[in-house]
């Protein structure tokens, strides 16, 4: 059965640094572009980073850039978020979701990407991530 699983939330104070990570199982991961999404409540679900499959072209929100790092580890089915410089306003709970065949789309809409799939998508089921000041 596929499962996608993040960890690595909590509280961290602004200004600090997080990091989290999704492992995926019961797929080819490679096979799959994979992106980090964040859901504030009463705001819609965002994508803000996403990442392909070989792991050598990733985008990012303009929210999140240059203090967000996206890879991933094909080898151990493994996807990551480094997070510094970490600011209220990121507090979110935070989404991993691999799409088979896919690729990155940038969201005008949102200001984000999104991930488009030509196969299957699967979606963990979220990591709290709340910053203090």
């Amino acid at each position: 059965q596929v499962q996608v699983v993040e960890s690595g939330g909590g509280l961290v104070q602004a200004g600090g640094s997080l990091g989290l990570s999704c492992t995926a199982s019961g797929l080819v991961f490679d096979d799959y572009a994979m992106g980090w999404f964040r859901q504030v409540p009463g705001k819609e679900r965002q994508g803000f980073s996403c990442i392909k499959w070989s792991g050598g072209s990733t985008n990012y929100a303009d929210s999140v850039k240059d203090r967000f790092t996206i890879s991933r580890d094909n080898a151990n089915n493994t996807l990551y978020l480094q997070m510094n410089s970490l600011k209220p306003e990121d507090t979110a709970t935070y989404y991993c979701a691999a799409a088979q065949y896919g690729v990155c789309v940038a969201d005008s809409y949102g200001g984000g990407y999104y991930l488009a799939h030509y196969g299957v998508e699967y979606w963990g089921k979220g990591t709290l991530v709340t910053i203090s000041s």
